[in-house]
């Protein structure tokens, strides 16, 4: 399953749409290469969708720190929304569950920018 990439403004916040498997290869070129794009137009609070994610690699990992660093160091945020099962256990065996600003509904991920 290849992965797919789709993004979309709401309230000042860019929402990416993920679907299918972050892995090494395409599928973590495809997310580094999305955010690049964003933070190089400007788009600085970016909420990734991860609810059609089946399944991540350590490779996918990584990519997601780097994505966070990234962000974090031009000055905007990076949260994480609609984890699935899988994706939640790993983020918490990884000890990365502490590291991101996880959401469970869109609503509630673009409020908590504001809340910042």
């Amino acid at each position: 399953m290849t992965m797919k990439a789709s993004s979309r403004q709401v309230e000042g916040v860019t929402v990416v749409d993920l679907s299918g498997r972050i892995t090494l290869g395409e599928g973590s070129v495809v997310l580094r290469d999305t955010v690049k794009d964003l933070s190089a137009q400007g788009h600085n609070r970016i909420l990734l969708n991860l609810g059609d994610v089946s399944y991540i690699d350590s490779s996918g990992i990584g990519e997601l720190v780097s994505a966070f660093t990234s962000i974090r160091t031009a000055g905007g945020e990076l949260k994480l929304l609609n984890l699935t099962k899988k994706v939640h256990d790993l983020l918490q065996i990884t000890k990365l569950y502490k590291v991101f600003d996880i959401q469970d509904d869109e609503a509630a991920g673009i409020g908590a920018f504001d809340r910042q």
